[in-house]
């Protein structure tokens, strides 16, 4: 997984300590980063305590949106693989009370979005 990954909207691991070094204003003392991935400019990072999602905005990324979802939070959440027409999966996260999913991201084939699905199902179950 590379820069290549990134830009086809495949899923790449991020090293924790790049996440401390980057977003440390982000986390409460004793909080731990246990994993994170990034897609294209946007990432998901799993702390021991809560998911991150990091939103680049705009033509420069410079304006970010960071949203923060409790792990009781979730309800469930779903993965879509890719199929031989529709070559994008999907992975998609319901918070209680939401009939709409809250979060829905799109990864091209081949992505690792079953690592991040492994994440999710460990933290929240």
């Amino acid at each position: 997984m590379g820069f290549l990954d990134g830009l086809m909207g495949n899923a790449s691991n991020v090293d924790t300590k790049e996440i401390m070094k980057d977003y440390g204003q982000l986390f409460v003392e004793g909080e731990e980063v246990n994993a994170a991935f990034k897609v294209i400019r946007d990432m998901f990072i799993f702390t021991d305590k809560r998911l991150i999602l990091v939103d680049k905005q705009g033509l420069t990324g410079k304006k970010t949106s960071f949203h923060s979802i409790m792990y009781k939070s979730i309800s469930h959440f779903s993965v879509e693989t890719a199929g031989t027409f529709d070559l994008d999966s999907e992975l998609k996260i319901w918070i209680s009370g939401n009939l709409e999913p809250l979060v829905s991201k799109t990864f091209k084939k081949d992505s690792n979005i079953f690592e991040i699905q492994k994440v999710l199902a460990a933290v929240s179950g």
